[in-house]
């Protein structure tokens, strides 16, 4: 096969091209607007450099830059004068088209050059699969998903917020290991009580009652209130000033974290009404669940388009690099750092609550948690995120549900 190679460097406004022969010379480059009429003109100029050098194959690379590339990709693949060739189209991901360039010591950063390196990157091969766009409900699903995923994000990034607020207001409740920072009755209370000195001399039998209305899960309601009101009484007081100040920022991240975990909510409705569409047999393993399914089957695609579990693996970014040189080889090495981060998070996602679930997951992350003793948590997890891609890669390969483990 001697295919045109196109590299693409897309922008907001601009999309630069680079058309390359096979054998690494230019055609030609040129700019185009980053709209309809722009992918069109695109298109036309691919397909006359094709008939002009009597070429069938085109491989058609650009850099993943948030939504600026994705119409563009619609446009290319929908194209019907470019349909009649073998065609490839690759989202690459930034780091390894920088990387590709610095053996180009030489080169100015321009839109141009970034052109002409992605060109001769897909030259070169050794790069990241096909774009899916085969199936376009796996896309309108992985919309839906990346969504949810950057919301959470800004949750987390909330609660982390309210959480140094609660420790500027009442520092021994921050300290508690017990007291959840960010559940619903810490919110309530911080809530209630206008300051910590207020919560210290709360009523303690009105406390339990307040405390058993809010939480509705503790045991103990008594012992829970009679906990918080020591932390508070330990905690360090605030100028009145600041408190006041505090109680401000405190309130307006309440209402972000509550307007968020909303958000939440459409979206997993949202993700369960379109997942119903594609068939699956990764909800039949105990805990995954139709949300964390969902994310994992909207970035993988068609599982066929894999060869193997490793290279789910691969993709996913869940491998470690091996660090070895003569007879030495590391003890420790670590998880590389390209891969699709959102097939990562439901992956690892999945793995945290199915080994609650499943015997198996459970013994397995129990002792890979045992073999270290730094990171223990955030390696053993890894791991069984590891495990249950082979598990994903041979449910989905042969469409079969999955059958837990006796005991």
């Amino acid at each position: 096969m001697n295919p045109l190679f196109v590299g693409i460097d897309v922008s907001s406004k601009n999309n630069v091209a680079y058309l390359m022969k096979p054998d690494g010379s230019k055609h030609s480059n040129f700019s185009v607007q980053n709209n309809l009429g722009g992918a069109k003109l695109l298109s036309e100029r691919i397909v006359s450099a094709l008939r002009s050098m009597q070429l069938s194959d085109v491989v058609i690379g650009l850099e993943a830059t948030s939504i600026y590339g994705d119409s563009l990709v619609y446009a290319l693949r929908e194209d019907g004068s470019l349909g009649r060739f073998q065609r490839k189209i690759h989202v690459l991901n930034p780091k390894q088209v920088r990387k590709f360039k610095e053996a180009y010591s030489d080169l100015p950063k321009n839109d141009w050059v970034d052109a002409f390196v992605i060109a001769d990157h897909l030259r070169f091969g050794r790069i990241n699969r096909e774009v899916y766009m085969d199936d376009y409900r796996y896309k309108a699903l992985q919309t839906l998903t990346r969504a949810r995923f950057d919301v959470i994000q800004n949750l987390t990034r909330e609660k982390q917020r309210f959480a140094n607020y609660l420790f500027l207001k009442c520092s021994g409740m921050a300290q508690d290991k017990d007291i959840q920072n960010t559940s619903a009755t810490t919110i309530a209370l911080m809530e209630q009580f206008e300051t910590v000195d207020d919560l210290a001399n709360a009523n303690l039998d009105e406390l339990t009652v307040f405390i058993d209305e809010k939480g509705r899960n503790f045991a103990d309601p008594a012992a829970k209130a009679k906990a918080i009101r020591s932390a508070a009484r330990d905690s360090y007081r605030l100028p009145v000033t600041v408190n006041n100040s505090v109680n401000q920022a405190m309130a307006v991240s309440i209402a972000s974290i509550r307007a968020l975990e909303k958000q939440v909510k459409v979206l997993d409705k949202a993700i369960e009404h379109q997942f119903e569409i594609i068939p699956n047999t990764l909800t039949s393993i105990p805990g995954i669940g139709k949300v964390y399914s969902a994310g994992i089957i909207a970035e993988i695609g068609d599982i066929h388009r894999f060869e193997s579990q490793a290279s789910v693996a691969k993709y996913a970014g869940l491998v470690w690099n091996r660090n070895q040189s003569g007879d030495f080889e590391a003890e420790h090495s670590r998880m590389i750092k390209s891969g699709n981060r959102y097939l990562r998070y439901y992956l690892l996602e999945a793995a945290n609550s199915v080994r609650r679930c499943d015997s198996e997951f459970r013994r397995y992350y129990n002792l890979k948690l045992k073999e270290v003793n730094k990171y223990q948590h955030k390696r053993a997890l890894a791991l069984t995120a590891r495990k249950l891609v082979r598990l994903v890669f041979r449910l989905l390969k042969d469409n079969r549900l999955y059958i837990p483990p006796e005991g």
